[in-house]
């Protein structure tokens, strides 16, 4: 019995509650009304003094890992084929995002434009931070890197943001990113290296008396295709040797390159079964030509790799393919006022309807006793809280 009389009782409650809720915004009405207006009236006029900031925007496709032209060469020359290519960029936006985040990159911006100066940085530190503060690049799936530059004058603005890809352009440059540059590079050393004993074995061939136009028509085929073979082991070698950096031993192209090197060897042990022994007198020139061929042949090897990844790394000459430039905005971005204002005013319509119950709640507990006992206990220990001494009542 007395739970069903509880029940309608706190229905009434809620019911008085909520009238009461409803009675206190009525009674605030104008304030809660004119109030707002009046704060994004003001912050409208506000939005009005903030300098215009402009932002420009660029576009541009990042290097691609395009299919080489070599790659026609890499059955027949399996040893050397994927010995420069083995490690590929997996995420190249992403790199080339961070390289222009990168203090080289942003040293550079900050000396060219005098960024320094301009926003009034003391520490070149706080420069950096000031333009990654202004900037903002991101990667589509669509491929394409795009930078903004935010800045109060436009034309400075485009300035900068282009001014991010011919940097990077500079910086891509002094590195060997693409597959081709890393093929390049390789081969150039390899070549170098093997040049320089390709020219010692020449000369240690001349030293036996034997003429150029000799050299050119006399040797035998036999010692040359031995010196030839002898240069697919070792560019075998090279390759597996490579691989073992990052492939297992039980990988497939492991296996298959292990058993090319093992069919090499094979062949290469065959020929020098076969080879007819020299005779008495000759062993000098024998050796001594058989090591020319050798070095002759993979000379001839790498010069052709080097070539062809010099081929590839023109088609990628230009690293960087701008889409749309920076061009000077016409209209700001910010600040946008209509926005200012409609937030300004939000937030200032919750502040007050909040404000509006806290005072009405206050003054209903004023008249009730035992309620303004509690806030005077409360006053009392915030100021004891706040370090002051608690004043008579």
């Amino acid at each position: 019995m007395t739970d069903n009389t509880h029940i309608p009782d706190t229905a009434e409650d809620d019911e008085i509650s909520l009238l009461d809720l409803l009675q206190t915004i009525v009674d605030n009405l104008r304030l809660l009304i004119l109030g707002p207006l009046v704060v994004g009236l003001a912050a409208l006029g506000y939005s009005f003094t903030i300098p215009p900031t402009f932002t420009a925007t660029v576009k541009f496709l990042p290097p691609q890992q395009q299919q080489s032209a070599a790659a026609s060469m890499l059955a027949s020359l399996g040893g050397l084929g994927g010995l420069a290519g083995a490690a590929g960029i997996k995420n190249p936006a992403d790199q080339y995002l961070a390289f222009m985040k990168s203090n080289s990159v942003q040293d550079e911006l900050i000396a060219r434009f005098k960024l320094d100066e301009r926003y009034q940085a003391k520490f070149k530190e706080d420069a950096r931070a000031a333009l990654t503060g202004s900037t903002r690049a991101s990667s589509g799936k669509d491929g394409l890197i795009t930078v903004q530059i935010d800045d109060k004058d436009p034309k400075f603005a485009a300035d900068l943001a282009n001014a991010h890809v011919e940097e990077l352009q500079k910086l891509l440059a002094r590195l060997a990113v693409t597959e081709a540059q890393q093929r390049r590079a390789f081969f150039e050393k390899q070549l170098s290296q093997v040049k320089e004993k390709f020219t010692e074995a020449e000369q240690a061939l001349r030293a036996t008396g034997v003429s150029s136009s000799v050299l050119k028509s006399n040797p035998t085929s036999a010692l040359a295709a031995v010196a030839g073979l002898k240069a697919q082991v070792t560019a075998q070698e090279v390759k597996v040797g490579a691989m073992r950096g990052y492939l297992a031993e039980t990988a497939p192209d492991f296996k298959q390159a292990m058993t090319e090197l093992a069919n090499l060897r094979a062949q290469l042990a065959k020929q020098e079964k076969d080879e007819p022994a020299a005779a008495a007198g000759q062993g000098d020139y024998v050796a001594k030509f058989r090591e020319f061929k050798y070095q002759e042949t993979l000379f001839e090897l790498f010069a052709r790799q080097f070539e062809m990844a010099k081929v590839d790394e023109s088609r990628e000459g230009a690293v960087i393919q701008v889409l749309d430039a920076a061009q000077p905005p016409e209209r700001k971005s910010k600040p946008k006022k209509a926005q200012i204002a409609i937030i300004a005013t939000l937030a200032a319509g919750f502040a007050l309807l909040l404000f509006v119950f806290i005072r009405q709640a206050m003054r209903n507990a004023s008249q009730d006793s035992e309620s303004a006992q509690k806030l005077v206990a409360l006053k009392t220990s915030w100021r004891k809280a706040i370090g002051r001494q608690a004043t008579g009542r």
